[in-house]
């Protein structure tokens, strides 16, 4: 794409800042360089407009400027001498960067892991156990006349979540707001609450007690304590009996709830009490992904590796089980000994002591070119965003794949491009080891 054209504008572009991926944006460039987006959104915004404000170097080594092909050297000589080498992250990323990180994990027998580790783990285990009664988000806006935010606030954090889908938007059997009842469950009032028709405020502890409340209401079965939630049983029992009678409904469940002490126990009663539900009407559970492409990211290592997150590679052939295999927890027990990060973002989510020992060991980094801080790296790439300087795909929340269209110009390579060049040179390292 010429690096001189001016004043353009590109309509149906997507955005991947977080899980809704809205492919409806019209973007203006002057040069490299946007300069507005419509619709409004308070997360894109910020984002797009900083966009060629910085240029760092495509590569660095211990912060000075190389060319790429000594970082290449570097990055694989890293990694390949690795005992235990880690690679973490890929919701940034796109379909073919999320191969290629896989591909590359495979050739290292190595760890894999992505920033689902941290955020909706709880919930992929539910839905391993007691399988998901699950939509589109077409559906939602087609259809729905119930939708409830269990621990979830997407005003907040999926600002255009309510206009599209859920909310304000208008469907093929839904006129709009007016057609739909909006149900908030959180332990305090947020934006999302303050917009509701109805909010109930339970404590956070006791999420899993409301779910089975309901589900003995769904049921029909009798409730020996009263005020078993801490609230009144009137509330609940208008719920159960607006999902049991609705047209269509959904409830979207938040980090709020699977990242809570007992959220794989939480997910599994929600995940249950939607099964219950379908008895009555139709009814649907879904997460609200907060990563733009995480949930590619699972559907990348499910396809490639038969897990979604994870996922250890270091007898040749792929194992799976959270806690052992996560990031966080692997480095916290010191058992890797160097670190290939695919954005760089989900560093930030570790604890305190995952974060100490990744500065004790070399960290080979891909992430795009912001200003936002690193962590210490041995070797830094800058790599094309996708979705502005590169095509590719991104799964919106709901597992719906979207193409992501170029509108900018960049010199950058893609987190692909340059996955592919340190599997090359690990493998041709690795030739060069074998013929001494």
């Amino acid at each position: 794409m010429p690096a001189t054209l001016e004043n353009r504008e590109f309509h149906d572009i997507a955005c991947t800042l977080c899980g809704c991926v809205c492919d409806d944006l019209r973007v203006s460039v002057c040069g490299q360089s946007v300069t507005a987006i419509e619709p409004p959104c308070p997360l894109a915004d910020p984002w797009f407009q900083s966009l060629g404000k910085c240029q760092p170097p495509v590569a660095s080594i211990e912060g000075h400027a190389t060319t790429l092909e000594a970082a290449t050297a570097t990055a694989a000589k890293i990694l390949s001498t690795a005992r235990a080498p880690l690679i973490y992250g890929l919701s940034r990323s796109s379909t073919p960067g999320q191969r290629a990180a896989v591909r590359l994990a495979d050739r290292l027998q190595a760890y894999i892991d992505t920033t689902a580790s941290q955020c909706h783990a709880p919930s992929i285990m539910a839905i391993q156990e007691v399988g998901e009664s699950t939509c589109s988000l077409g559906e939602v806006k087609n259809r729905s006349d119930l939708v409830i935010f269990w621990k979830a606030d997407p005003l907040t954090s999926h600002p255009r979540h309510l206009q599209r889908y859920s909310g304000e938007a208008a469907g093929m059997f839904i006129s709009g707001r007016e057609d739909r009842t909006i149900v908030v469950i959180d332990e305090r009032e947020t934006p999302t609450a303050r917009s509701a028709d109805l909010f109930l405020p339970i404590n956070g502890e006791l999420d899993f007690e409301a779910i089975w409340t309901l589900r003995c209401l769904v049921q029909g079965q009798p409730i020996a304590i009263e005020n078993s939630v801490g609230i009144p049983l009137d509330p609940l029992r208008d719920l159960a009996n607006r999902m049991t009678t609705c047209r269509y409904g959904v409830v979207f469940f938040g980090l709020g709830l699977a990242r809570a002490r007992t959220g794989h126990r939480n997910v599994e009663a929600l995940l249950r009490l939607v099964t219950d539900v379908n008895a009555h009407a139709r009814f649907s559970a879904k997460r609200m992904r907060i990563p733009g492409d995480v949930t590619g990211a699972d559907s990348v290592l499910c396809w490639q590796t038969g897990f979604p997150f994870s996922v250890n590679l270091s007898r040749g052939y792929p194992r799976f089980n959270p806690g052992e295999y996560s990031a966080n927890d692997l480095l916290e027990r010191g058992e890797v000994d160097a670190c290939l990060l695919v954005g760089a973002e989900g560093v930030a989510d570790f604890s305190p002591k995952a974060q100490a020992h990744l500065q004790t060991i070399p960290v080979v980094a891909l992430d795009y070119p912001t200003q936002s801080p690193l962590p210490t790296t041995a070797v830094q790439f800058t790599t094309a965003i996708y979705g502005v300087h590169r095509p590719g795909t991104a799964y919106r929340m709901d597992e719906v794949p979207i193409p992501l269209r170029a509108f900018l110009p960049s010199d950058y390579p893609a987190d692909h491009e340059v996955l592919a060049l340190i599997n090359a040179a690990v493998e041709s390292q690795a030739t060069g080891i074998a013929a001494n």
